[in-house]
């Protein structure tokens, strides 16, 4: 069986949060900088909801763990 690879449009719609491209740039643009002490499923800006779904993804899917990777990365720069 081949690797699913989701886009990060896929996982913001996952999250329930707007899913287009202008909606995942004002997310990126409020929330970031992610102090680098501060786990991505664990930011405060997360719903208990959200932020299992991202620990959930990153322990157990391979799927996801790329897009979610990308995310925390996405955060972790300047907005």
């Amino acid at each position: 069986m081949e690797p699913t690879f989701h886009q990060f449009s896929e996982l913001f719609a996952q999250l329930g949060l707007a899913s287009d491209e202008a909606g995942i740039r004002s997310f990126i643009g409020q929330h970031a900088p992610l102090p680098d002490d501060v786990e991505l499923a664990e930011a405060p800006f997360w719903t208990p909801a959200q932020s299992a779904l991202l620990r959930d993804e990153l322990l157990d899917d391979a799927d996801w763990a790329e897009v979610v990777d990308q995310l925390n990365l996405a955060l972790r720069k300047p907005a």
